[in-house]
């Protein structure tokens, strides 16, 4: 169940990642963020190191609300995992 989880949430990612209206020092953690899920750490390690990508990047004043949501969706089920 959490590798359907993780691809649902990679799904996510590069869904952001695609988005132009994303600054690009946001976009390098997103995908910093991303290629740490792909890495072959532990589960819970990799996970962790994204949850904590994530959280900082989602305090950056220069992220546009609406990718803020999202990122705070991708986040709650990271969480969840």
């Amino acid at each position: 169940m959490a590798k359907k989880n993780l691809d649902e949430i990679l799904s996510m990612i590069n869904f952001l990642l695609e988005d132009t209206t994303l600054p690009r020092n946001i976009k390098r953690v997103i995908q910093e963020a991303k290629n740490t899920l792909l890495s072959e750490q532990d589960f819970q390690t990799k996970v962790s190191s994204a949850i904590q990508m994530l959280v900082e990047v989602s305090e950056d004043v220069n992220m546009p609300s609406h990718i803020r949501t999202y990122v705070w969706d991708i986040l709650m089920r990271l969480e969840s995992i």
